[in-house]
C-alpha cells in the first residue's frame, strides 16, 4: 500500500492506490489548505513532491492553471486534489507555506491553539550535575 510523509511535520500515512495527497492529509491531519474543497478552484493544497512524483500522473492543463496562482511554484510543485498516487510508493512531499496558512485560516481554532502553546510560559531548565567550583 502506498505512503504519503508529510514534511517538515514528519507524518506519514498509508492510502490506496488512487488517494489524492490532498486526501491523505486530511486522513492524517496533516496542515494542507483545501479552501475549494479540493475541486481545483484554487491552489491552496499546493505542494512540493520531494519523492515519488513518477507516481502521480502529470499535471492537467486545469492544474497547470490553477497553479499560475500559486506562490513559490517549483518544477516539483503539484496540487494536492489533483495528485492521484498511482503507484505503491512512498510519496514525500512538503507542506508549501502558502498552503499551511491557508489550513490554518481555514481552521482558526487549530491556530488559536498553537499560538496558545507558543505563548505559554516555558519550563526554565535546571543545571544538572554538580554546581561548578571556582578556583582561586
Amino acid at each position: 500500500m502506498p505512503k504519503v510523509r508529510f514534511e517538515p511535520d514528519g507524518i506519514e500515512i498509508e492510502v490506496p492506490i488512487g488517494t489524492s495527497i490532498l486526501e491523505a492529509s486530511n486522513k492524517a491531519h496533516a496542515q494542507v489548505g483545501s479552501a475549494c474543497g479540493g475541486v481545483c478552484a484554487c491552489s491552496t493544497c499546493h505542494v512540493y513532491v520531494k519523492q515519488g512524483l513518477d507516481a502521480l500522473p502529470p499535471p492537467s492543463d486545469r492544474e497547470e492553471d490553477i497553479m499560475d496562482k500559486a506562490f513559490d511554484v517549483k518544477a516539483n510543485s503539484r496540487l494536492g486534489c489533483q495528485s492521484k498516487i498511482l503507484k505503491d510508493v512512498t510519496v514525500v512531499v512538503e507542506i508549501s507555506r502558502e498552503s499551511r496558512q491557508a489550513f490554518l485560516d481555514e481552521h482558526p481554532e487549530i491556530r488559536n491553539a498553537l499560538k496558545q502553546a507558543a505563548s505559554a510560559p516555558q519550563p526554565t531548565p535546571q543545571p544538572s550535575g554538580p554546581e561548578p567550583t571556582s578556583r582561586r
